[in-house]
């Protein structure tokens, strides 16, 4: 059986109603999806949702308070946000399986 997300801290009820709208109910979902894809979804979803629900979810999933990761890993998170974000928007922009970001040759001369 799967370990629902109400064992995990800095998840509170209106958190887990938020992804379980997205249908993100377990910690192994959330763990596959990680904090930002998971953000980005229930952002996708629910526009109220603030970024202190991507704070609680990369505290929830390496288990620091989410007060401890908004203050450490902030900038490195909305970096991230951000690139998932641009991907999101520019289909023709692929990653790589290393995490790089490649543009395909016949789209790459094309100016925006």
């Amino acid at each position: 059986m799967a370990t629902p997300i109400a064992g995990l801290s800095n998840l509170g009820p209106k958190s887990q109603q938020m992804l379980a709208a997205c249908g993100i109910e377990s910690v192994a979902q959330l763990r596959q999806l990680g904090s930002v894809a998971a953000y980005a979804k229930v952002k996708a979803a629910n526009k109220s949702a603030s970024l202190n629900l991507l704070w609680a979810l990369e505290g929830a999933l390496s288990g620091l308070p989410w007060q401890e990761v908004a203050r450490i890993h902030r900038t490195s998170l909305l970096l991230s946000l951000e690139e998932r974000l641009q991907m999101a928007a520019s289909p023709s922009i692929e990653q790589t399986s290393s995490g790089r970001l490649r543009v395909p040759a016949a789209t790459a001369h094309v100016k925006r």
